[in-house]
């Protein structure tokens, strides 16, 4: 049973990127996020270029399968259509542990072949990767994308052994896409709108997402950790870091050796 009067994060996501999948209490909770931090819808927007930029990078190195856990709501540039502009045999298994979410996505899906949505929760890696091998082969280079998401896994549920295990499958050549938000004043006090949502937000610092890379045993690609706006921008470098300065995001790909 979905208790629409408690704000989901999928859907208060989903206000920020100006979607339509949410209700009332999602967005009244994302209003009081702005109110508390004027550029809470910032941090989504450029999260999202940056998970297309991303993938294109992955893709373009080769890569064919694409395993994106915590999705969220199918939005614009969703990562199978980017994957497939560059690859048109590319297949993707999205997986959300949220039903409406992932009703959405199946909708979505229906006629693609080469993408699958899972209902499985992210802190169930080994649940995930036995779902996710009905499409992708685990024995070719696999990309994983926790974007947005890890920030809702707390220190109890250990994000470290979460990552571990999904990577810990995938074959030599494989990627690994995060983005987490960081422990800032802003963030800090934007937090409190998610306090009585369906999943609270962990604030970490650079150092400790860092760590969740080498906990996974991959390498970062330049330009390594950074502010998402400042990884590979299509724009302007000076503009990229005007826009890093105001989103409060870290993003980095890693490449298992």
């Amino acid at each position: 049973m979905i208790d629409l009067n408690v704000p989901n994060v999928a859907r208060m996501y989903d206000c920020f990127l100006g979607g339509k999948d949410n209700y009332e209490a999602d967005r009244a909770a994302a209003a009081e996020a702005l109110r508390l931090n004027p550029d809470a819808a910032r941090c989504p927007r450029e999260n999202r270029a940056f998970l297309g930029r991303a993938v294109r990078f992955v893709a373009h190195s080769g890569v064919r399968q694409f395993l994106d856990v915590g999705t969220g709501f199918p939005s614009m540039g969703n990562v199978h259509e980017v994957a497939q502009s560059v690859h048109g045999d590319a297949r993707t298994v999205y997986v959300d542990y949220d039903p409406v979410v992932v009703q959405h996505g199946r909708a979505l899906l229906a006629t693609d072949e080469r993408t699958v949505m899972v209902e499985e929760d992210l802190r169930k890696p080994g649940r995930i990767l036995e779902q996710a091998a009905d499409l992708l082969d685990f024995g070719r280079p696999v990309c994983v994308l926790l974007v947005a998401c890890l920030h809702f896994v707390t220190a109890t549920e250990d994000p470290y052994r979460v990552v571990k295990r999904l990577m810990r499958s995938t074959a030599p050549g494989s990627y690994l896409v995060i983005s987490h938000v960081i422990k800032t004043p802003q963030t800090i006090a934007a937090a409190a709108a998610y306090r009585g949502a369906s999943a609270p937000v962990v604030l970490r610092t650079e150092e400790q997402v860092g760590r969740i890379f080498t906990a996974a045993g991959v390498e970062l690609v330049e330009p390594g950790l950074v502010r998402v706006p400042s990884w590979r921008p299509d724009l302007d470098h000076a503009l990229a870091e005007e826009d890093a300065a105001r989103a409060d995001f870290l993003g980095g790909v890693g490449r298992k050796a």
